[in-house]
């Protein structure tokens, strides 16, 4: 397999874009990749695209690729369009990195873009709740309720307006926060800190929905959506476009003296595991890791999937940055501070920064190059210096976790 870098990253902001469509959200984030990595459309030999609920908000199916890149003057060449879940463009990135790693084409690009947002919110989340198993929804919503009266559930609506009034999602991270609470004494201020830290990352990134900041009290006294996440603990619906370009080793020495490095790109899935056996974010972690050569204890800044407060805190330990139970620890002593020695979502995570679906793994990939690179501007970690950064994107769920799951590590 040859060596892959990635020579330019461009986004959008994150937001409410009523008056965009996709062409319009894709066509900007693709010319900001292309102007930060030098490139020409001739260059671009293939295109993999990630979306994940066009289909359910905007009645586009099947050539998403197609309609946007076209539109742009792009033809010819292979178009991919990958639908995973939240796992949409990270599995969009995965297979552009194949097709560069593998010596196919030297030149491909990768794109995430998602319209989320509709006026009728029932609408979004029913998309976002397509992402499990639509035969065993029903056993899986009743379970979660029984959880929640059985550990207590003091407030929110028992369950009854997930899917119409917020994402189903919620109570699954909800559920899995009491279970974290009730097993390792992890507390909801803890969780209101992970939300502190990720809005106050995201008021110092322009790309970011959400820019403002708030105290623990003011986090934990906002609605409640389901015990004990409260509204600020919970990534917001939203629109928006991340792309970036792949290149052999040969051909970035022409459009760059500032490669960041693929050495690892890990695509997994959920399966029926024994008791005790790792769940899916720990086995490709631990697959990335061999690939790329490093530990947890190399790692310089990570963007991971912060669906909820709660989720950061339990994927602190699912990632091996500390032992089982201790995350809550981990953001109580500030190790995961935009200064601290492993920071953590500095573009403010999906919590904060924003969550259109299909955008957000090449956001997140796009967030490490930047760091990488030096070009944070106010948000950057360790005064420029991290070489080493990682991603985790899930997508969907099936039977208490991810159903997709990717793991990338980039390297300066």
């Amino acid at each position: 397999m040859r060596r892959v870098a990635v020579v330019g990253a461009g986004m959008t902001r994150f937001g409410k874009m009523t008056d965009r469509g996709l062409k319009s959200i894709g066509r900007e984030a693709v010319e900001a990749a292309m102007k930060d990595a030098g490139v020409e459309k001739s260059h671009i030999e293939a295109a993999c695209v990630g979306n994940a609920t066009a289909g359910l908000i905007t009645g586009q199916e099947m050539i998403k690729a197609q309609v946007i890149l076209r539109e742009m003057g792009f033809g010819d060449i292979p178009m991919i369009n990958t639908e995973n879940a939240c796992a949409s463009s990270s599995t969009a990135f995965h297979l552009a990195w194949l097709y560069v790693a593998s010596g196919m084409y030297d030149v491909v690009l990768a794109l995430g873009v998602e319209k989320l947002y509709h006026e009728d919110k029932t609408r979004s989340f029913k998309a976002i709740g397509s992402a499990v198993d639509m035969e065993a929804i029903g056993e899986l919503m009743k379970a979660a309720a029984a959880r929640g009266r059985s550990d207590g559930e003091a407030k929110g609506d028992g369950g009854a307006g997930a899917g119409e009034k917020r994402s189903m999602f919620m109570d699954f991270y909800a559920a899995s926060a009491r279970e974290h609470m009730k097993r390792y004494g992890t507390t909801p201020i803890q969780f209101a800190k992970v939300a502190v830290k990720s809005h106050q990352n995201a008021s110092l990134n322009p790309y970011a929905q959400y820019r403002e900041t708030y105290t623990v009290e003011e986090i934990l006294n906002s609605p409640m959506v389901a015990e004990p996440l409260t509204r600020l603990m919970c990534s917001p619906i939203g629109d928006g476009a991340a792309a970036l370009i792949l290149c052999s080793e040969e051909k970035a020495k022409q459009f760059t003296t500032r490669p960041v490095w693929v050495t690892a790109s890990v695509l997994g899935s959920g399966k029926d595991r024994a008791p005790g056996e790792p769940g899916v974010t720990t086995r490709m972690a631990k697959k990335a890791y061999e690939l790329a050569g490093v530990g947890p204890e190399d790692l310089d800044v990570i963007e991971l999937h912060d669906a909820s407060a709660p989720a950061e805190i339990i994927e602190y330990e699912e990632l091996g940055l500390c032992r089982v139970g201790d995350g809550g620890r981990l953001i109580e002593e500030g190790v995961t501070a935009l200064d601290g020695r492993i920071p953590v979502n500095p573009s403010g995570g999906l919590l904060s920064k924003g969550h259109p679906i299909g955008a957000t793994g090449c956001a997140q990939i796009t967030e490490i190059v930047w760091q990488l690179r030096g070009d944070a501007g106010e948000r950057q970690v360790k005064d420029g210096k991290a070489k080493v950064g990682l991603t985790q994107n899930g997508g969907g769920m099936m039977r208490g976790e991810a159903a997709a799951m990717a793991i990338h590590v980039l390297e300066r």
